[in-house]
C-alpha cells in the first residue's frame, strides 16, 4: 500500500532574515537616503533624536508596504525567476505571517510618526504605504502598462515626508523632489523590465515591454530621460538651491540622457545581450543617490557661506 502524499506545501521554519528580506532592504536603502536628504535639505534644523525617529518611521513604513506587496504577490513571485527565492515563494514563510508583519510595520510607523513628529508627515507616510500596497500592487500592476508611471508616486514620497517632518508644512521645493523621483521611476524600472520581460509575460503582468512592445518602451525611456533634466534643474531655477546642486543636476541629467540614448534608439534584442539596458539601470540608481547627495551638499555649502 503506497503512502499518501500531503498536498499542502511545506513551510520551513522562518528565520529573522526572512522577515528582513520581506522589507526589500535594497529598495529601503534608497528610501532612507532620499528621505534623509529631504530632511537635511529643509531650511530648518530638526532635533537629531527626532530626525532619527522620523527616518526610522519612513524606513519601517516602506518595509511594511514591501511586506504587504510580497504577501499579495506570492503566487506571482513564485512564477518569476527573479523573485522565486523570496521567503514566500521559496516556502520559508507562510502568507499570514507576512501579512501580519506588513500591517504591524505599516500601522506602527504611522502612529509613531504622528505621535513623535508631526501628523501631516504621518498622513503622508500612510498615503505612501497605501499607494504602494494597494493602488500600485493590487490595482495598477495587474491592469495597465502604465502601472510604473502612475505607481511611481509611491517611491517619490520619502523626500517629501522628510521635508515635512523637519518643517511641518509642504512647499514647492519638496513637491519638486517628489516630481524628480516620479519622473525618474519609469526609465529606471523599464530598463529592468526590458531584460526580464519574459518573466512578466509568463505571469501575465502587463509591463510596458510586454504590452506595448520593446520599440515603444525604448522611446518612452528616452522621452522620460529628457523630461527628467528640466525637472531636476527646477530647484535651482526657482532659486531654492545654489550652484553646487545646479551644476550637479545638469551634469547628471546629461549623463542620464547619454545612457538612455543607446537604449532608446536600439532595436529589439535578446535579454542576454542587453548591456546598454543593464548599464542604464545601474546608472539610474547611482544618479538618484548622487543627485540627492548633491542636494544636501548644496545646503551645507550655503550654510557655510561658500555660495
Amino acid at each position: 500500500m503506497s503512502a499518501m502524499v500531503d498536498p499542502t506545501p511545506l513551510v520551513m521554519p522562518t528565520d529573522w532574515r526572512d522577515f528582513f528580506a520581506l522589507t526589500k532592504p535594497r529598495v529601503m536603502s534608497l528610501v532612507i537616503f532620499t528621505g534623509l536628504c529631504g530632511m537635511l535639505a529643509a531650511p530648518v534644523s530638526i532635533n537629531p533624536v527626532l530626525g532619527f525617529v522620523a527616518i526610522l518611521c519612513i524606513a519601517v513604513g516602506a518595509g511594511g508596504a514591501a511586506a504587504l506587496n510580497q504577501w499579495w504577490e506570492a503566487d506571482i513571485d513564485a512564477g518569476m525567476k527573479r523573485t522565486q527565492a523570496r521567503p514566500l515563494p521559496a516556502g520559508r514563510m507562510d502568507r499570514t505571517s507576512a501579512r501580519d508583519f506588513g500591517f504591524a510595520l505599516s500601522g506602527g510607523s504611522v502612529m509613531v510618526m504622528g505621535l513623535a513628529i508631526d501628523w501631516l508627515a504621518a498622513t503622508l507616510l500612510a498615503v505612501s504605504i497605501f499607494y504602494y500596497a494597494w493602488v500600485y500592487t493590487v490595482w495598477l500592476k495587474p491592469r495597465t502598462p502604465q502601472n510604473i508611471v502612475i505607481g511611481g508616486g509611491a517611491g517619490a514620497f520619502p523626500p517629501l515626508i522628510g521635508w515635512v517632518a523637519a518643517t511641518g508644512h509642504v512647499t514647492l521645493m519638496p513637491v519638486l523632489l517628489f516630481a524628480i523621483i516620479f519622473v525618474w521611476t519609469p526609465p529606471h524600472f523599464w530598463a529592468l523590465a526590458l531584460f526580464v520581460q519574459t518573466d512578466y509575460a509568463k505571469v501575465g503582468i502587463p509591463m510596458m515591454p510586454v504590452v506595448a512592445g520593446e520599440a515603444a518602451t525604448r522611446r518612452q525611456i528616452l522621452a522620460y530621460a529628457v523630461l527628467l533634466l528640466p525637472i531636476a534643474l527646477a530647484p535651482w531655477l526657482i532659486g531654492a538651491t545654489g550652484i553646487v546642486y545646479g551644476v550637479s543636476a545638469l551634469v547628471l541629467g546629461l549623463a542620464f540622457i547619454a545612457f538612455s540614448l543607446p537604449v532608446g534608439t536600439r532595436r529589439a534584442v535578446e535579454g542576454d545581450r542587453m548591456k546598454p539596458e543593464k548599464r542604464l539601470f545601474g546608472f539610474s540608481i547611482l544618479y538618484l543617490f548622487a543627485l540627492f547627495g548633491m542636494l544636501v551638499a548644496d545646503r551645507f555649502a550655503s550654510l557655510a557661506g561658500l555660495q
